[in-house]
């Protein structure tokens, strides 16, 4: 083939090219212009036991009121900053709930702008099951759809590990935030390792938001001290409320340490027989003992 002939064929291989590389330089540019996105996923049982520990000095929840709408407009306004040209898809909150039904304050947090909630289970221990997970399912979900470039995760369970890891194989940066710890650290070293990033929010950042709650106390000096068969019936209507709300499943997680209730459902009977009496129970063992026999005893009646 001579020169003449090969120019047609060679011309149309340019202005195939010459297509190809405006329409590159032009997705280009609309990639140039589209911002980045993050999002912000909150493990609400962290968050809880971390901030109530820094500011109010407890972890239990039952001690403290969180203001959430207003740490999360906080954490939103954080984001901001270190994201700054970047948009905010929404933020991610997970906690537990019994049947994963949400409470008041989940309603109430469900119903901000901006703002998922996702609830995993609540045992009888008070644990959460399945948050973990629900974490890594969004997070893997939307880093592989490309929703997201960046992720600011506020946790601290080494088992978030594979959640970022699920993430970051899809090209999303994970930045770890945690709390301040009076001592020592809240948030698991193999975590740490494994993110982009990691920063430390303080008690400045969260004692707007935290403030515990008055202590009730019963002074016995003038009450009638209650006989053990009126002990045993408020353990009883107690049992009664606490497996309605809860299920057979909380009875078999309680079961196997019979006579003894876990930590967290036993202060619970003890707070909520002590409202039901308007007596305090505080080192009065044999009355102790009465409310456990008749909160067992119901529950053995139902089973």
């Amino acid at each position: 083939m001579n020169a003449t002939n090969a120019e047609g064929p060679l011309a149309a291989v340019e202005a195939r090219l010459d297509m190809t590389n405006d329409l590159l330089r032009r997705m280009l540019a609309e990639v140039a212009k589209t911002p980045s996105t993050h999002a912000i996923f909150v493990d609400a049982g962290y968050l809880y036991a971390a901030a109530g520990r820094l500011v109010a000095g407890t972890e239990d929840r039952r001690s403290f009121d969180l203001d959430a709408e207003g740490l999360i407009d906080a954490l939103i306004d954080k984001a901001r900053t270190i994201f700054a040209d970047s948009r905010l898809l929404r933020v991610y909150w997970y906690d537990g709930a019994r049947r994963r039904i949400h409470t008041t304050e989940q309603q109430s947090i469900a119903a901000l702008p901006d703002v998922k909630v996702r609830l995993g289970n609540l045992n009888a221990n008070n644990q959460q099951k399945g948050v973990d997970s629900l974490i890594r399912s969004d997070l893997e979900s939307l880093a592989r759809h490309r929703a997201i470039s960046d992720a600011a995760l506020l946790g601290g369970d080494e088992d978030l590990v594979s959640a970022v890891e699920a993430a970051q194989g899809y090209g999303a940066r994970v930045h770890l935030w945690g709390i301040e710890a009076p001592d020592g650290r809240n948030q698991a070293e193999p975590l740490l390792w494994e993110v982009d990033s990691e920063r430390t929010l303080d008690l400045d950042f969260f004692k707007p938001y935290v403030t515990r709650r008055a202590i009730t106390s019963y002074e016995n000096a003038d009450a009638p001290r209650p006989t053990r068969e009126q002990v045993r019936f408020a353990g009883a209507r107690i049992a009664a409320q606490w497996l309605g709300e809860r299920g057979r499943e909380a009875f078999a997680d309680v079961l196997p340490g019979h006579p003894y209730l876990p930590g967290p459902v036993d202060q619970d009977l003890l707070v909520e027989a002590e409202g039901v009496l308007q007596y305090s129970l505080r080192g009065q063992s044999d009355l102790r003992r009465a409310l456990r026999d008749g909160f067992w005893a119901h529950l053995h009646a139902q089973f």
